[in-house]
């Protein structure tokens, strides 16, 4: 098995995490490897708030809801990020959408958390990629301006134990040759 093939098999959802910090070297591979992700027409549609300060990340955890399994992760991580997508550039050719589906930020934003959750792996660091929050208010905490949008929230450490697979399909549940 490849590297990154194991590197993808291995990555989990991580919310419950270990005292250990993440030094600032490992975040900036992370933040180095998300730099190199590609995006339409290289818009790098991406900014990304590293949220290291106790009172911001509980101030974020309000605004996601009880019964969400990464409400505790919010605080409990040494470090959160929050993925923004600048609204108007990704799809868009002389300020006119160009897709079908109109603005491909979200498309370019997933990239980037699959990107930051890979590189993470590859060093040991959990992530849980986060996006059933009150959006509007976490872009009020973190100051976002207008023209942006909050899309994910990923906490990030040491997990506390290996987490097991869930079930796949296999692959020739999902492939389709020349029609679906």
């Amino acid at each position: 098995m490849s590297d990154l093939l194991k590197i993808i098999k291995e990555r989990r959802s991580v919310r419950k995490y270990t005292d250990q910090e993440i030094t600032e070297e490992s975040l900036n591979t992370i933040l180095e490897a998300a730099r190199w992700s590609p995006s339409w027409s290289n818009t790098q549609c991406w900014e990304v708030v590293v949220v290291k300060d106790a009172a911001i990340r509980k101030l974020l955890q309000e605004t996601i809801g009880p019964k969400n399994p990464a409400t505790k992760a919010i605080v409990a991580a040494p470090v959160l990020l929050a993925l923004c997508g600048k609204l108007g550039t990704s799809g868009f050719y002389q300020d006119k959408v160009t897709t079908k589906f109109g603005d491909w930020f979200m498309y370019d934003l997933g990239i980037v958390n699959q990107t930051l959750c890979l590189s993470a792996q590859t060093l040991g660091i959990g992530t849980v990629i986060v996006g059933l929050f009150d959006h509007n208010k976490a872009a009020e905490i973190l100051k976002i301006p207008a023209g942006y949008e909050v899309v994910t929230l990923i906490p990030m450490g040491y997990p506390q134990k290996t987490l097991s697979a869930t079930k796949r399909r296999e692959v020739n549940e999902f492939i389709h040759v020349d029609t679906f």
